[in-house]
């Protein structure tokens, strides 16, 4: 198994909805692989965090649509996954 198979999760989204999110309703928002299932991005947070997890929201999100630089060719950016995380109530992740 490679090291991307174990850990689908890229990184945490700190945008003006996530904070709103986090701060209201226990919510996190994960960027992740766009391969990857709940299952998977359940058992890599259970194992990174030790936090109990009770629902997860996927979403799979497209690539803009980008001019290049020096030319005025068009191009596309990579498309991607995102998921958003409930904690129970009690439950509290610090990315500080």
């Amino acid at each position: 198994m490679t090291k991307e198979a174990q850990n689908p999760v890229r990184g945490v989204l700190f945008t003006e909805k996530a904070t709103l999110l986090s701060s209201k309703s226990n919510q996190y928002t994960f960027r992740v692989l766009p391969s990857a299932n709940k299952i998977q991005i359940r058992q890599a947070l259970r194992q990174l965090f030790n936090k109990k997890i009770l629902a997860i929201n996927t979403m799979s999100c497209s690539g803009k649509r980008k001019r290049g630089y020096r030319s005025s060719k068009f191009g596309r950016k990579a498309n991607w996954k995102k998921a958003i995380v409930t904690l129970s109530s009690v439950e509290k992740l610090d990315f500080t």
